[in-house]
């Protein structure tokens, strides 16, 4: 008899091959994309992962950001968050391990930004 595991995490993350600059409405510089969380079932992104600060690799914070948050300038060929940026530092965020990217998680992300929550398991 073959048992069907169900996945414990649907959200998969993909990572960003080339740099992908990030902006303020402004025009300041935010951070890159690092990578993009992606749900296994529907192959649909849910979350953008910013990455900001850092030097050389070292020190960096990485910060999930619903994917509705952000829009991208196929002109400058960059993406520009919709919030404020002090708004974005406050938010969720890991510096070395990142936590399961699980339902509650994502709950937590939707309710700080508020939004509406990301159905992700």
């Amino acid at each position: 008899m073959t048992e069907t595991k169900t996945p414990t995490q649907l959200l998969s993350q993909a990572n960003t091959a080339a740099t992908i600059k990030v902006e303020s409405r402004d025009g300041d510089t935010v951070g890159t994309v690092y990578a993009f969380m992606v749900h296994k079932g529907t192959g649909r992104v849910t979350h953008a992962v910013l990455s900001l600060g850092g030097f050389l690799g070292m020190g960096k914070s990485f910060y999930p950001l619903p994917f509705g948050l952000i829009q991208f300038d196929a002109v400058r060929d960059l993406y520009v968050v919709t919030i404020d940026r002090r708004m974005l530092e406050g938010g969720p965020s890991w510096a070395n391990n990142a936590p399961a990217f699980d339902q509650a998680y994502a709950d937590r992300v939707a309710r700080y930004y508020e939004v509406a929550s990301e159905d992700v398991d």
